[in-house]
């Protein structure tokens, strides 16, 4: 990747219109690879991720519109299908949004990875650091091995994942008792087409995310340009925990996909939606802690800065007390240095709030909004199967003494 070609031009959401020539410190997760070559010529994506809604339409309707037809066609099988709402969620839910995703990841995560230098966290002295990080992250999405190896996994290991799955004992639309072999023509589409769809495009966000880790690490070893005093009481780096909310649609989308699971079991089976609080529970946390355990690796950084500043803050209020004492409490005639200034007491209120606001410094550069907001993307899709536990007036009710 050239860095010395002219920037492109962008629009406020940091679309560039040449995928080819990034502007010096900007970087995509998705703008680049093969997949991102082959959606350009097939036309199902522009320059700058263009056409989101025919990518969505023909990719979806390729994974499910053949399965009720083929249903059909059959003659079998039709009214199990439409009943099936694991994958209809699976197909017609998480799919659209893992797609349409790109372009919000996109447009959060390259105004994040920009404001390390516009806001000179990183000074110019390590800009080639930072430079050789986005060419190592670069170097790691533009991987054609990884992307060929994703596909084999898909149809290697998650097709064998399927043949070993619990046995069928009863006719579905997709199979008739006995296995893989015995498989209906709509079962076969679904396998073979529909299944490794979403298999691939959630393993490939699993990719982009470790290249956003990479690069996250990479960063972490440079000396940043962290002030304590920074209002939003992460020296600076705030941000990182909004660019967080990035991955929030594939949070939905994976919870979507749970979701769907859980109904099945709950109006199919007769389960109850009870028995599976400490799955969703567990699921929810544990994906949060994914999405927001990268950005621990700048806490090292955070931590001696917040020592640091304590230290130094610290003595700089034992000066400036001293000598406020020595000049109104003790009457001191003699001169005083400049710390006092002409306005003593403001002075010392606003050395107070500066110490104050190192002191309420975190040392991780996200907060509890930034976990409850992820925490509610990942756990609103199971929020529609709450009705089958409570009447939606006792749920409009609960939800209010909840808010309010």
């Amino acid at each position: 990747m050239s860095r010395t070609e002219s920037p492109p031009k962008q629009d406020s959401t940091g679309l560039t219109g040449n995928p080819s020539s990034e502007a010096p410190h900007d970087f995509s997760l998705v703008m680049g690879g093969p997949l991102f070559r082959l959606l350009r010529k097939s036309h199902l994506s522009g320059d700058a991720l263009e056409r989101v809604q025919r990518r969505v339409a023909i990719i979806c309707l390729i994974a499910w519109l053949p399965l009720p037809l083929l249903c059909i066609a059959g003659r079998t099988g039709l009214v199990s299908f439409l009943e099936d709402v694991e994958v209809h969620v699976r197909l017609l839910i998480a799919l659209p949004i893992l797609i349409a995703a790109e372009l919000i990841v996109h447009s959060r995560t390259v105004p994040a990875i920009r404001r390390f230098v516009e806001r000179r966290i990183v000074s110019s002295e390590d800009l080639p650091r930072f430079d050789n990080a986005i060419e190592s992250a670069v170097r790691l999405r533009n991987s054609t091995v990884v992307q060929v190896g994703i596909l084999f996994l898909v149809y290697a290991l998650g097709l064998w994942l399927w043949n070993n799955r619990v046995p069928i004992t009863s006719p579905t639309w997709y199979a008739m008792p006995g296995g893989r072999r015995h498989l209906t023509a709509a079962g076969y589409w679904y396998v073979f087409v529909s299944i490794p769809i979403v298999q691939f495009v959630l393993l490939c966000w699993y990719w982009r995310f470790f290249v956003w880790c990479h690069f996250l690490w990479e960063v972490s070893r440079i000396k940043l340009n962290l002030i304590c005093t920074h209002p939003d009481q992460c020296a600076g780096l705030a941000f990182l925990g909004k660019s967080a909310y990035a991955f929030g649609p594939i949070l939905f989308a994976q919870g979507a996909m749970l979701a769907g699971v859980v109904a099945g079991r709950v109006l199919y089976r007769g389960e109850s939606l009870t028995s599976f609080k400490l799955q969703i529970f567990g699921f929810v946390t544990l994906f949060v802690l994914v999405i927001l355990a990268p950005l621990l690796v700048f806490v090292p950084q955070m931590a001696a800065a917040k020592r640091k500043a304590l230290a130094a803050y610290g003595q700089l209020a034992q000066d400036y007390v001293e000598r406020f004492e020595r000049r109104w409490i003790d009457q001191d005639p003699a001169p005083v240095e400049d710390i006092l200034g002409s306005a003593d007491i403001q002075s010392l209120a606003d050395l107070s709030n500066s110490y104050g606001i190192v002191s309420s410094m975190r040392t991780v550069p996200f907060g509890l909004k930034d976990i409850t907001r992820l925490a509610a993307a990942t756990a609103a899709p199971f929020f529609p199967l709450l009705l089958t536990v409570f009447s939606l007036e006792d749920l409009i009710v609960r939800i209010i003494k909840v808010l309010f």
